[in-house]
């Protein structure tokens, strides 16, 4: 919780740090994507697998389909 007797460049110093965290972090995800690109290929092999079993069941099983883009989503975030 600011104060007013909190400096202003103490929040400015961990919006920075976050920032140079974030940053880290989506280069060490790139330089592992990089190294293993048959992994990421084979995830969105299975996202798109997903995505088109999710289409052909939607008119006959809208909840199934939705299961489906779901699991399909969550592949993508790990």
């Amino acid at each position: 919780m600011p104060t007013l007797r909190e400096p202003f460049h103490a929040g400015a110093a961990e919006g920075l740090v976050d920032a140079l965290k974030a940053l880290v972090d989506e280069t060490l995800m790139l330089a592992e994507a990089l190294l293993s690109p048959n992994r990421i290929i084979g995830e969105v092999e299975q996202m798109r697998a997903l995505q088109v079993a999710a289409d052909d069941i939607e008119p006959t099983d809208p909840a199934r389909a939705e299961v489906l883009r779901s699991r399909a989503s969550r592949i993508g975030l790990r």
